[in-house]
Order: structure tokens, then C-alpha cells, then sequence
């Protein structure tokens, strides 16, 4: 009873808190790599240039410009001093793998999905990432992990985006013509640093609507799935990418979710 009668304000996603979880009776459950993604966790990285896995500057390697450019985000994403150079190193990061590979698809930084809540439509969940399918269906979000800047958990602000791409995924098939749907599956990942972490948020009808009215959808509980990257290399858990075992580990961890990320979006741009 105390759960279901727990506060709940029309808030941002930016705002949302691990209150906030359990308000919607959602629930974060941790899978294994092997688990978690279905088509396999370690994907080779032939395609690759081999110098993606020198260290960023490294002088005695004759790097091609769009590599070394790749290197020197990740050089400015390990020492982040502003938020903007994580964003960018992880979009240059999702453009490296192909997420963008179908027609249409681009990868955009800063994008407001707007957000319905508690009655009120002029909330708002922005992205420091996401995979957009031309004009405006979500297929992925992005959140960075800003407590490394004294700012909060990028959990509950990934759900909440998640929960916004869904509503606003409908509302653009239902003015395309085409029927909203009563699921959709969003892949999502945080970034501590350069650390992903990545989730699978299970967007219901009931669910949204929960949300979008304020209230505590009782009989349905949602669990989200995630999957931690850690880093085995090092006795650093702070270290990331800049760390050429984890690079190698992270990236072959991003191309895994691609195929796991497609096999759900196929679902709700079929036909848009």
C-alpha cells in the first residue's frame, strides 16, 4: 500500500530518481554478457582498424585521420572535464560499429523526446545520445553517468527515456498511418566515463500509461534487463577505454548489442 500510494510528480527524465522505479513498479535485474546478449558477447573486430587499439597519440603508429580523430575523443572522453566530450566519443563510438548503417538513421546528440506525465504533455526526456530513424522514431538512447560530475543516476533516466521513446514512437506510426503498438523493447546504454553499460527496457502500453496518468500499475511489474561491461584488465574500476584490453572488450560488447539493438527496433519501424 505504501508503494502504490508513493509520491509521484510530473517530472522530467532528467529528473527521475530510483523513486521514481519504484513508483512505476519497475525493477533493474543484472544479466551476464552470455545472457544478456542472445547473438553472442564476443564478436570478432577484423573490420577494424588495428590502430583503433594503439593508445591515443601513440607517435610510432601511422595512424589514418578518421582513426586518429576516433583516438583523440577517446582521449578527451577519459579525462572529461565537460560532459559534451563523452556524448561525442560515444556517438563517434556508435558511427564506428555501423549502428547508423540503415538508411535513414543518424546519429544525433542532445535530442528532447517530449515526455507525457501525470497528467502533464510538456515534460521532456533529453538524450546526451540516441539512434534516430528519420524523421523521428527513437530506435536507442543514450545517457551519461553524470555523478562523475556530482550529478545523478543515470538508471532511472535512462528508463524514463526509454518510456518517452515509446510514447513518442506511437505517436508518430499513428500519424504515419500506421497502428501504435502495445510494445516496444528500447535498447538503451549509460556511459560512466567511457564504461557502457547496457539495458533492454521492456515499454508497455500499461506501463506508459501509468505514467502518463500517475499511477501504480499493480498487476504489472516491468523488469528491466542490464548488462554491465566490467573491466577485468585492471585493478582500476574507474579505468575505461583508455585501457586497450577494455577498449577491445567494449567495443566487441557495442557490436554485440547492434544485432541484439536491431533485432528489437526492426519491430517498430516496420512499415514507417
Amino acid at each position: 500500500i505504501q508503494i502504490m500510494n508513493a509520491p509521484r510528480s510530473a517530472k522530467s527524465g532528467s529528473d527521475w530518481t530510483a523513486a521514481d522505479l519504484i513508483a512505476y513498479n519497475l525493477t533493474v535485474v543484472p544479466f551476464s554478457a552470455n545472457d544478456f546478449f542472445r547473438h553472442g558477447a564476443d564478436l570478432p573486430l577484423d573490420h577494424l582498424s588495428p590502430a583503433i587499439f594503439a593508445a591515443p597519440g601513440d607517435p610510432n603508429v601511422n595512424v589514418p585521420k578518421p582513426t586518429a580523430d576516433y583516438l583523440r575523443y577517446l582521449d578527451l572522453a577519459t579525462k572529461a572535464s565537460q560532459e559534451s566530450f563523452i556524448d561525442n566519443f560515444t556517438a563517434e563510438t556508435l558511427k564506428l560499429l555501423g549502428f547508423n548503417e540503415l538508411e535513414n538513421t543518424l546519429v544525433m546528440t542532445r535530442y528532447v523526446i517530449p515526455l507525457t506525465i501525470c497528467g502533464e504533455s510538456g515534460r521532456a526526456a533529453q538524450t546526451n545520445v540516441c539512434l534516430l530513424y528519420c524523421p523521428s522514431l527513437v530506435l536507442l538512447v543514450v545517457v551519461e553517468d553524470k555523478t562523475i560530475f556530482n550529478r545523478s543516476d543515470p538508471q532511472p533516466q535512462v528508463v524514463a527515456e526509454a518510456i518517452a521513446a515509446f510514447q513518442a514512437n506511437n505517436t508518430k506510426r499513428i500519424a504515419s498511418g500506421l497502428p501504435a503498438l502495445d510494445a516496444m523493447t528500447i535498447p538503451c546504454l549509460t556511459m560512466t566515463g567511457t564504461r557502457p553499460t547496457f539495458y533492454l527496457v521492456p515499454v508497455t502500453r500499461t506501463l506508459s500509461e501509468a505514467v502518463m496518468t500517475g499511477q501504480y500499475p499493480e498487476t504489472h511489474q516491468t523488469k528491466v534487463l542490464q548488462c554491465v561491461t566490467t573491466n577485468m584488465h585492471t585493478r582500476r574500476s574507474s579505468e575505461g577505454m583508455e585501457d586497450i584490453e577494455y577498449r577491445k572488450l567494449a567495443l566487441k560488447r557495442f557490436l554485440a548489442f547492434k544485432a541484439l539493438a536491431r533485432s528489437h527496433w526492426e519491430l517498430f519501424i516496420d512499415g514507417f
